[in-house]
């Protein structure tokens, strides 16, 4: 069997069993077995997105990486993606090598961000990926091989491999695969590709490098349900709390962005738009400045009056990602503090192009 890899390495195996162990040998793998991608298989791969093997999608100047289709494609084989989904790989890929993602910072810090991808518009009802019951977990295909795919490339073409280059010291599990939907056709929201200037009837995919996400129980009218939700995105300990110190006592500690994640039936939010959300979640996302303070976050001597200060940690309302997904059983939620501050890292939201030829 002739496999290839994505730097256009060439190995040779006696059988399949035999081609995954050698691929696991080489450290080309994510621990888990891996789709040996044969020459065949990869140009199955760009055929699909009708793409050349050269085509340079971005590069990586500080480890002297330039990441091609070839590469791309050969790590897509590997997570057992279905060819149909390479060019949400390959936008997916354009959006982490987008200079303001600046993925040099997630992949490589202690904090060990995960990527989370979110996939809007119709190619993600058309390929099948999930958006709502059992959101993060396994079981789907698509979300599964998507997001593996993106961390596959992530080691093998950007040199993110741990120990090496991610020195993250605890991680978590969505740098496995990390990949959801919009349910957009559940609910009167404007879907997140929509907020960010594309038409309806665009499929982007959205690149967020994050935690993972804090699941919330809530209940109740709307106002109680984000209050809750608020209170849970004001955690100590977060990226939102932590890593950052001011003399300006009274001003954001951490301005990076937060993805909300709202469940249950949208009937109950008819009267809320995104915006309505942003603006309250907000104005209630903050600690007060002595618990900053005793947390070490600011590195002033606690003072009277301290406790009646409160710090927001959340800039402005746009750094709120709100998105509805997930089961429509029950009103829950999802937290997902973002890795940094924006001016380390944004999330980046890219078109998807699809190859009308194939697009059958």
């Amino acid at each position: 069997m002739n496999t290839e890899q994505s730097s256009s390495r060439y190995i040779e195996a006696e059988s399949l069993s035999d081609a995954i162990e050698q691929l696991y040998k080489l450290g080309w793998t994510d621990g888990l077995p891996v789709v040996p991608p044969t020459t065949e298989l990869v140009q199955q791969f760009m055929d699909e997105a009708d793409i050349k093997p050269d085509t340079i999608l971005g590069e990586i100047p500080e480890r002297r990486r330039i990441i091609t289709a070839h590469k791309v494609a050969a790590n897509a084989v590997m997570s057992g993606a279905k060819a149909e989904y390479f060019p949400v790989i390959l936008a997916a890929t354009k959006a982490i090598l987008h200079p303001d993602f600046n993925l040099i910072g997630p992949s490589s810090s202690l904090g060990g961000a995960g990527v989370m991808l979110v996939i809007n518009g119709p190619l993600a009802l058309k390929l099948g990926i999930n958006s709502r019951n059992n959101l993060f977990g396994p079981g789907n295909r698509a979300n599964a091989t998507i997001g593996r795919a993106l961390r596959l490339i992530m080691m093998n073409a950007c040199a993110s491999v741990p120990g090496l280059f991610d020195r993250s010291v605890l991680g978590h599990p969505g740098k496995y695969s990390y990949c959801i939907a919009e349910a957009e056709s559940e609910t009167h929201w404007s879907p997140l590709h929509v907020e960010r200037g594309f038409d309806p009837d665009e499929s982007t995919v959205t690149a967020f490098a994050c935690e993972g996400p804090r699941q919330v129980r809530t209940s109740g009218n709307p106002e109680m349900i984000l209050g809750t939700i608020a209170d849970v995105a004001s955690a100590l300990g977060t990226s939102l709390s932590t890593v950052g110190s001011t003399s300006e006592t009274t001003s954001i500690v951490r301005q990076g962005e937060l993805a909300i994640v709202i469940s249950g039936n949208s009937r109950i939010w008819s009267d809320w738009s995104k915006s309505d959300i942003k603006k309250l979640l907000q104005s209630k996302i903050m600690r007060s400045l002595a618990d900053l303070k005793r947390a070490g976050e600011i590195k002033e001597h606690l003072v009277v009056g301290d406790e009646d200060v409160m710090v927001p940690l959340i800039n402005a309302p746009d750094d709120l990602l709100i998105l509805f997904a997930g089961g429509e059983e029950k009103t829950m939620g999802a937290v997902i503090p973002s890795w940094g501050p924006k001016v380390a890292s944004r999330s980046v939201t890219m078109p998807i192009t699809v190859n009308k030829a194939t697009d059958q």
